[in-house]
């Protein structure tokens, strides 16, 4: 009998509406293809990290969302998500390497994004290009877990 190795790099988008469900979802679809896909020990940081770029997407936008999911290899995941604002928020807006300032977890806002700094092993985001009628396509903030770091948890 033939067995066949499944290729370790894939992808799979998710389209999201603007919904509060939509983090739920995007949780849901990160767990089922993780674990499908046997990156068990990295789900539970990519779930949250996930709801926390999810969720942002929602609270700071209008129009819907989108969530890929990539493996790269060698344990590596990039997981991106897509918005309609052209606005990138700290700590997305700075260079790699360049130090950015603690948030305190009783603060209203940024604590997202600072868990997203602290558990992923690189993380990053772009306004992106013209869309219909010179307005801006909006931007993607990306981060990377896997085996550099395990997501560090």
């Amino acid at each position: 009998m033939v067995t066949v190795a499944p290729p370790d790099t894939w992808v799979y988008a998710l389209r999201l509406p603007h919904d509060p469900r939509a983090a739920r979802v995007a949780r849901m679809t990160v767990r089922a293809a993780l674990r499908g896909h046997g990156m068990g020990e990295v789900v539970d940081v990519v779930e949250l990290l996930t709801s926390e770029l999810v969720s942002n997407a929602y609270r700071h936008t209008k129009g819907p969302a989108s969530l890929r999911l990539t493996a790269l290899g060698g344990g590596r995941l990039r997981v991106g998500v897509w918005d309609s604002s052209p606005y990138v928020p700290a700590p997305f807006d700075k260079p790699p390497g360049e130090p950015v300032p603690y948030v305190d977890m009783g603060a209203e806002e940024g604590r997202g994004l600072f868990l997203v700094r602290k558990w992923a092993d690189s993380w990053g985001g772009w306004t992106l290009g013209d869309g219909l009628l010179g307005r801006g396509a909006g931007k993607l903030l990306w981060f990377e877990v896997g085996a550099r770091g395990g997501g560090r948890g």
